[in-house]
């Protein structure tokens, strides 16, 4: 049995690399905000419009604790806010083995800039608000993160020049 967990800030690729490790070691994939969107049958803006971030939160933890009940041998790609609430990234490490994949504040704002993905914590953000955001968020934040067994480069690991 087992589980790796990739954490990180949004936009770091950990779904694009999260299915590349999958495959690499004959295991499934399951992003975490797919997978509660499956289940709950509303997309993760709509559960932010009805239920604020802290209501989003406790689903996206009740979530991660059925998603370990229910699977083993997965690789899973979290929120970028997941670790960093509850106890969720003990709870992870306990789970199995969590990654950190690590990245600048330029590589993530190249990478949500070129990204179509709806992210309800940016809607309205552009130029400079997105950069202040995204730098205070990833100082508070990176306790959370660093909590990982691992860290790695996110702009190096499974590129597709290595893989």
């Amino acid at each position: 049995m087992r589980r790796i967990f990739l954490v990180g800030y949004m936009g770091v690729g950990k779904t694009v690399k999260g299915r590349r490790l999958a495959t690499q070691f004959g295991m499934d994939f399951v992003d975490l905000d797919e997978y509660i969107s499956i289940q709950t049958g509303k997309s993760i803006s709509q559960i932010f419009a009805e239920q604020g971030e802290n209501g989003f939160r406790m689903v996206e933890r009740q979530m991660l604790h059925h998603l370990c009940r229910e699977r083993q041998d997965v690789v899973v790609s979290c929120g970028g806010g997941t670790p960093c609430f509850f106890d969720n990234m003990d709870y992870m490490n306990s789970c199995g083995e969590t990654i950190y994949l690590q990245a600048d504040v330029s590589y993530i704002l190249q990478s949500l800039d070129s990204d179509d993905k709806e992210r309800p914590l940016l809607h309205g953000l552009t130029g400079r608000e997105l950069e202040d955001f995204v730098c205070r968020q990833l100082k508070e934040r990176d306790a959370f993160y660093r909590k990982a067994k691992k860290t790695i480069d996110a702009v190096t690991f499974l590129s597709s020049e290595s893989s």
